[in-house]
């Protein structure tokens, strides 16, 4: 039974510690939309969008009117593109992303997922043309995410696709370079990447999914972080139950919005993402949970085991809120996105190095990170192999979300504005990995794969 206890606490979290809907984010199957003619498919896919989600928009809007619940952004997420059939050139992706691009702003959302491929094993000549066009596409389009799948615990590491990727990243970032190289904050390599993510960059319709479905994802570090400070010096054991409990709380609102968004729509509910997703504003951060939990400042030592010990009680008390839980769903910590993290570089107590280990017991990896523009290829694509690895190894998902900002040295800082916030630049190795990026192939999957 509701009580008016619940009742005054849940308004407390929305008035006054940033408790959120991040995002209402529906997939839509691209499927029959395949096609030769890249014409005729790029009038399928705009005609499939905008009808199936016409009312995305609105019906958000309603919800969070009706509950008070705010809910800050309507997207879609689709069929990853290379996957929609088709002989495609790279000038043809260009053109297909121009069209999602287009269809999200005639729905009026803020990100459309799905401009990506697949290629964890090997490539399709479609995912190597898409990958070629990433980023131009990203260039000239303003609302389209792009997310590569490189690796996965079954299949090993695809070194030929990590090298790929460190000189896609690159381009991206000279091509967006009179924006601060955004192009790249709208771009995820990733390792075991889930199919039901409705979290932008890397959200995508996955290969299982029904036609269409409608997933919530849910925010709410600023309360958690209000929890911790309440309970005062408890012992772990305590401090795990008052995680939890918030976090229960929390889903159980996100599993209200996705039931309403799901009957109202009349598309089929998703999941619930659980995660915690910080913003740039004061008393929304991962960070300052950690710090509330006895860290003097994020990235000292004890950092990662707090985090552990976030992740796993806000996945235990979340699933038991939700008939289903799925996408990353545990604690993000992006560092341009989270005031905590961005001042805890800033005083020199957060390094990439700390920030990798701590992605080792987390959710997604290292996200949002700024760093010199003139970094090589070959050490973008190590960073993306090491975080990579720490993901197959442990089945898990991992992904690098770094902004390598044209013109800009450690010391100077890139402004993104809104959720992206604002990022310092990281210091990196002075080390280069290039014959190791060299040698190409696969990395082996790792002998727990072997599970059949």
């Amino acid at each position: 039974m509701i009580n008016t206890k619940d009742i005054l606490e849940t308004i407390n979290m929305i008035k006054d510690e940033n408790l959120d809907v991040r995002t209402i984010t529906m997939g839509i199957s691209l499927y029959d939309c395949a096609g030769d003619d890249i014409n005729v498919v790029c009038d399928r896919i705009y005609d499939k969008i905008t009808t199936s989600a016409e009312n995305l928009v609105s019906v958000g809007c309603d919800i969070e009117k009706e509950y008070g619940i705010p809910i800050i952004n309507k997207r879609v997420s689709v069929t990853p593109i290379s996957m929609v059939g088709g002989r495609y050139t790279p000038d043809d992706y260009v053109k297909i992303a121009k069209t999602l691009d287009r269809a999200a702003h005639t729905l009026g959302i803020n990100f459309i997922g799905g401009y990506g491929a697949l290629v964890q094993k090997g490539f399709t000549n479609n995912a190597r043309n898409l990958i070629m066009s990433i980023p131009e596409a990203l260039s000239v389009t303003e609302r389209v995410c792009s997310s590569v799948n490189v690796a996965s615990s079954k299949a090993g590491i695809n070194m030929d696709a990590v090298a790929l990727m460190g000189k896609i990243i690159k381009e991206t970032a000279y091509l967006t370079r009179d924006n601060q190289s955004i192009g790249c904050a709208k771009l995820v390599v990733f390792a075991n990447v889930p199919e039901d993510n409705p979290f932008m960059a890397g959200a995508f319709h996955g290969v299982g999914e029904a036609e269409k479905v409608v997933s919530v994802g849910v925010s709410g570090p600023g309360v958690v972080s209000s929890a911790i400070k309440r309970a005062g010096q408890c012992d772990f054991t305590e401090l795990a139950e008052i995680i939890k409990k918030t976090a229960f709380k929390i889903t159980r609102m996100g599993q209200l919005v996705a039931n309403e968004a799901s009957r109202r729509l009349d598309v089929p509910f998703g999941i619930v993402d659980l995660s915690l997703a910080p913003t740039p504003a004061v008393g929304d951060s991962v960070a300052h949970i950690l710090e509330n939990m006895g860290i003097e400042r994020c990235g000292g030592h004890g950092t990662t085991a707090a985090l552990a010990l976030l992740n796993d009680a806000v996945k235990k008390g979340g699933v038991m809120a939700s008939s289903r839980v799925g996408g990353l769903s545990g604690a993000f910590i992006p560092v341009s996105e989270d005031a905590g993290m961005i001042d805890a570089v800033e005083c020199g107590a957060l390094s990439l190095e700390k920030l990798e280990a701590m992605t080792a017991v987390c959710s997604v990896g290292l996200d949002m990170i700024a760093i010199p523009g003139d970094t090589s290829e070959a050490v973008i694509c190590g960073i993306i192999a090491d975080e990579i690895s720490i993901g197959v190894a442990n089945t898990k998902t991992t992904a690098v979300r770094v902004i390598p900002a044209y013109g800009k040295g450690v010391g100077d800082s890139v402004e993104f504005g809104g959720l992206l916030g604002y990022a310092p630049i990281m210091k990196l190795s002075n080390y280069t990995c290039e014959d190791f990026i060299a040698r190409g192939g696969h990395i082996p999957a790792p002998i727990h794969s072997l599970k059949n």
